[in-house]
């Protein structure tokens, strides 16, 4: 089966089958186990993927398939404001947000992939029609912009890496997919919906004695629209606020690694989620754009406890990424300083991309309403808060974060014969052994 026909015959591979036969398989062409009860050296030399076997992955990560259908109630109570984007990747979005980006890394170089906003809008029905008809290579080309030549790597070494994945992190042959997550679009959009006058949602600051978080001249008590009697219902904290962005958009980022498996399987290649929760090092590998703060402020140490750190030298700068830039291009940007010179003109950023979006979807109806000011007045009052008290936004981690990525590669089938029973190995992934090796 020649290269065209196999990619091709990937729309008639089964869910179901992709489902069942699903597994986390690390053992590539080339690699070695060099210790215990598995310890094995491949005796082939590493192959690595082609660009059409990645192109396939990246099209079942983040592939651009068409509009969403948003099909929600529209009125200031139904809800339907909080969409933000609608155009579908093969990945279910909260709000049609596009949270998380897709970098990939192989041994040649190291790309990240664009999402839907971040591409001219004209380019878009041609996208998906790529998509539509399985031309995943030229989709890949089209959506890609080269970081770096060479593969980007960090320290395999704890707490960079996990000893489990050491052995197996950067080894020659894998492609490396890195869903990169962005959490300040989600906070701005859920602050615009939980702040809004039909929510009414009272936010306090825990780190500082559980005040309000620059929102208590729209408290109730004072004449204002937000719910502060906690008998109510609605009210939490700022830790309680962030956690809820972190977990929505980590669900978007699970959906894009259960894609890459899936899409694995069907290729006959191996792949498994790894750990990539470090705060900083993919993104200094990745050459973002860096800051840094002392550590005492970045945890939001109290007097007396910043004093501490200080006065026995445990106050290191602790970095983390606020953008990524490419010859003069900015790449990805968060929505907070410094790509923005304040708080509120980020948050108006988010009302504009929200209207636009809902102004495009509604062309042929009757339009949503806006954003109203009164919820736009309390994010800004919320935000500036945040970034007056802590001097970064989100508050408990950076503006983008790395959690787990996907590592693919060639399987060498003698390993799993050696130790696993037959069935550890599915026929797809055997054929692509004697592909790539020539053996039975």
């Amino acid at each position: 089966m020649n290269a065209a026909d196999r990619m091709a015959g990937l729309e008639q591979f089964p869910l179901v089958r992709a489902l069942l036969e699903r597994r986390s398989r690390r053992f590539g062409l080339g690699a070695e186990i060099p210790g215990g009860p598995l310890s094995y050296k491949s005796r082939f030399q590493p192959v690595p993927l082609s660009e059409a076997e990645e192109a396939a992955l990246v099209f079942a990560a983040c592939g651009i398939t068409g509009p969403a259908l948003g099909d929600l109630v529209y009125t200031p109570e139904g809800g339907g404001n909080i969409m933000a984007g609608f155009v579908a990747r093969t990945i279910a979005s909260g709000d049609g947000l596009q949270t998380v980006s897709l970098v990939v890394t192989n041994d040649e170089g190291t790309y990240l992939v664009r999402k839907p906003r971040e591409l001219p809008a004209s380019d878009l029905p041609k996208l998906i029609a790529l998509g539509q008809h399985g031309e995943f290579t030229e989709f890949y080309r089209r959506c890609r912009v080269k970081l770096k030549e060479g593969r980007a790597t960090i320290p395999r070494e704890p707490l960079f890496n996990i000893n489990a994945n050491r052995n197996s992190a950067h080894t020659p042959g894998t492609s490396c997919f890195l869903p990169v997550n962005d959490l300040t679009f989600m906070y701005l959009n859920g602050l615009l919906e939980i702040l809004n006058e039909q929510t009414g949602v009272y936010i306090l600051d825990e780190r500082n004695h559980f005040l309000p978080a620059g929102l208590s001249g729209f408290a109730r008590s004072h004449g204002g629209h937000l719910h502060c009697n906690p008998t109510a219902g609605r009210v939490i904290t700022v830790r309680q606020v962030e956690q809820f962005v972190t977990e929505f958009v980590m669900a978007e980022q699970g959906m894009m690694l259960q894609n890459l498996g899936l899409m694995a399987g069907a290729l006959g290649l191996g792949g498994f989620p790894n750990f990539a929760n470090h705060e900083f090092a993919w993104f200094q590998a990745l050459g973002f754009r860096m800051e840094q703060m002392p550590a005492s402020r970045y945890v939001g140490a109290g007097l007396f406890s910043s004093l501490m750190m200080r006065l026995f030298n445990r106050n290191p700068s602790i970095p983390y990424p606020v953008g990524l830039e490419r010859n003069g291009e900015v790449l990805l940007k968060p929505f907070c300083p410094p790509y923005y010179s304040s708080m509120a003109e980020a948050v108006r950023a988010v009302v504009k991309i929200k209207s636009d979006a809902h102004k495009n979807f509604h062309s042929a109806r009757p339009s949503s309403p806006p954003v109203g000011e009164t919820a736009i007045q309390a994010t800004i009052a919320y935000c500036e808060y945040l970034w007056r008290r802590y001097g970064r936004f989100p508050v408990y981690m950076p503006p983008y974060r790395t959690v787990l990525g996907f590592q693919s590669c060639h399987l060498d089938a003698d390993f799993y014969d050696k130790f696993y029973q037959p069935d550890a190995l599915s026929q797809t992934v055997r054929e692509d052994f004697m592909r790539q090796t020539g053996e039975e």
